[in-house]
Order: C-alpha cells, then sequence, then structure tokens
C-alpha cells in the first residue's frame, strides 16, 4: 500500500514484456523497446532509482522506456542517463506525461 491509498501494480521494471514494443521517436526513427520502466505517479527519486536498476541489468543495445509524470523527476533522470552508461534517443510526450528512450550503451 502506497502512503496516501492503494499501491498502482503497474509501476515498476517490466523486464520481460510478451513481445518487444515499438516506439515511434521524434525524428521519425521507429525503435523497439525491450524494457518499460512505469514511473506514473511516483516523485523523486523513486524514477531516478528504477532507471538505474533498469540501466543496469539491460544488456548492451537493450532501449527502455521510462514513463514519468513529474517534471522534476524528468529533468533529473535526463541528467542521469549518460553517468548509467546509457544514451538518450528521445522523449515522447503523452496524455499522461513523458516517455523517455534511453539505450544501454
Amino acid at each position: 500500500m502506497g502512503l496516501f491509498g492503494k499501491r498502482n501494480a503497474d509501476r515498476g521494471v517490466d523486464k520481460s514484456p510478451a513481445e518487444p514494443v515499438t516506439m515511434q521517436l521524434e525524428d521519425g526513427r521507429a525503435v523497439s523497446v525491450t524494457t518499460t520502466v512505469n514511473c506514473l505517479g511516483d516523485s523523486c527519486p523513486r524514477p531516478q532509482l528504477l532507471t538505474k536498476k533498469a540501466l543496469a541489468a539491460a544488456s548492451h543495445g537493450a532501449v527502455i522506456a521510462v514513463k514519468i509524470d513529474n517534471p522534476t523527476s524528468l529533468e533529473a533522470v535526463h541528467s542521469m542517463i549518460p553517468d548509467l552508461g546509457g544514451r538518450h534517443l528521445g522523449t515522447v510526450k503523452g496524455e499522461r506525461g513523458w516517455t523517455v528512450i534511453v539505450e544501454r550503451v
């Protein structure tokens, strides 16, 4: 249970999706996402910690999608990606926040 109510069971790192999800980047490229980190509703430092965990577990070339709806967490995740062995491929604005696309290098 979360601090103020029921915890969203969909949050966290989805390490084994049934099929890779294809996402369209802002520049028109399509990438195949192998891991999704759902941080919707979370504030600092949880999105940063989950992103760090996903990047550490990812193999070289894996693409991770981090779903964030907190602007402060979005800025923090962007700034820490290079230090964690990742490369920022793009950020896609959605209805409920942003999806940061990261490749493990």
